[in-house]
């Protein structure tokens, strides 16, 4: 039998509450405080959303689950991003995902998770946040219950905590126009009205600046360089997001491994990207960048949501690899779940 929940942002009076559920569902050492439950709901109440079962006679309700935020601008958990709140970030680090004993197995988390997500991008979508991702780290063994709720494997988490070794799982939130998976091509696709713009007259760094592959006079050969011990061929530059005047660091030089192989059909015809080169059609050859083994090799990557084209040789959807600054894409794809990820040579630029 389902269990009647509703979904509502957790007040002061619930705190005593959750921490019980918290302290029920995780071992001491990884069991945060009751004083870090009250920072976040001071700090970040937004992100503290509960779930709940109303009473029959709706006068009351009872704590089942929770899951807490805080804010970071770095793209990946750190111990640092992990203990601060750094309010008008844009991503979204999720401390606790917790369900009460007595209510587990019953597909709560999952639709908690999904709750939670719908809000944050309903947000995005109304430009009131410059919210970009979801970022959270898990065991192992969980790793299906969350890639039900639409995250994607990372890989191995540098934050230790607790005796038990962490993985990073990520979910990109949907570009302001849900209608479509493929990215708009307006210099702020993606991006609250004016964020871009700002963010360009914040940043006092010079951003790093790149050339074209058909900019250079031998193409492959001077972007390539062969790896003795391995007989392989890698990218002898860093690669950056093509975006003029963004300049992303997208991948270190010497990580990627160069690839011939056949072309994958990345947008739907009349759908394709004017900022981007064509790639061959699906029946022809193409090169690529080759990263492996999971999206921890990038320096900044962005993931869209699943797309219904799929690998003839797998049958698996693919996700589209997006720049995670300024969203441009696609730049690539991955295969759903898979630990190889494919950059076009021709769509990115190379850093000098």
């Amino acid at each position: 039998m389902s269990v009647p929940v509703m979904y509502d942002l957790l007040t002061p009076q619930d705190i005593d509450a959750a921490y019980a559920i918290e302290r029920a569902g995780y071992p001491p050492d990884e069991a945060a405080s009751l004083e870090a439950f009250r920072y976040r709901q001071q700090n970040a109440p937004d992100l503290f959303l509960g779930a709940y079962i109303p009473s029959s006679d709706g006068s009351s309700r009872t704590l089942i689950g929770y899951v807490c935020s805080t804010l970071s601008p770095s793209s990946t958990l750190t111990h640092e991003s992990m203990s601060k709140h750094i309010p008008a970030s844009s991503s979204v680090c999720i401390h606790s995902v917790c369900v009460h004993p007595d209510y587990r197995r019953k597909g709560i988390a999952v639709n908690l998770l999904k709750e939670y997500i719908r809000r944050l991008e309903e947000a995005k979508r109304k430009g009131t946040v410059p919210y970009e991702r979801i970022l959270l780290i898990v065991h192992e063994e969980l790793r299906g219950l969350y890639e039900k709720a639409g995250f994607d494997w990372v890989g191995p988490s540098q934050v230790v905590h607790g005796s038990r070794p962490w993985f990073e799982m990520r979910r990109t939130l949907a570009q302001a126009d849900a209608s479509s998976a493929f990215p708009s091509t307006s210099p702020n696709q993606g991006l609250p009205a004016g964020l871009w713009d700002a963010l360009q007259r914040a940043s006092t760094r010079p951003r790093p600046t790149g050339k074209k592959l058909d900019e250079f006079p031998q193409g492959l050969q001077d972007v390539t360089e062969a790896i003795t011990r391995t007989s392989s061929i890698t990218n002898k530059f860093d690669l950056l997001c093509p975006r003029q005047g963004c300049g992303s660091i997208i991948l270190k030089n010497g990580v990627a491994t160069f690839v011939e192989t056949k072309s994958v059909l990345l947008e739907p015809e009349g759908k394709e990207n004017p900022l981007l080169p064509p790639l061959p059609p699906p029946t022809s050859s193409s090169q690529w960048w080759k990263v492996t083994p999971s999206a921890m090799a990038f320096e900044n990557i962005g993931f869209s949501k699943n797309v219904r084209a799929q690998l003839p040789e797998s049958g698996k959807n693919l996700k589209l690899l997006l720049c995670a600054e300024c969203d441009l894409g696609p730049l690539g794809y991955c295969e759903e779940g898979g630990s190889e990820f494919w950059l076009p040579v021709n769509r990115v630029i190379y850093r000098q």
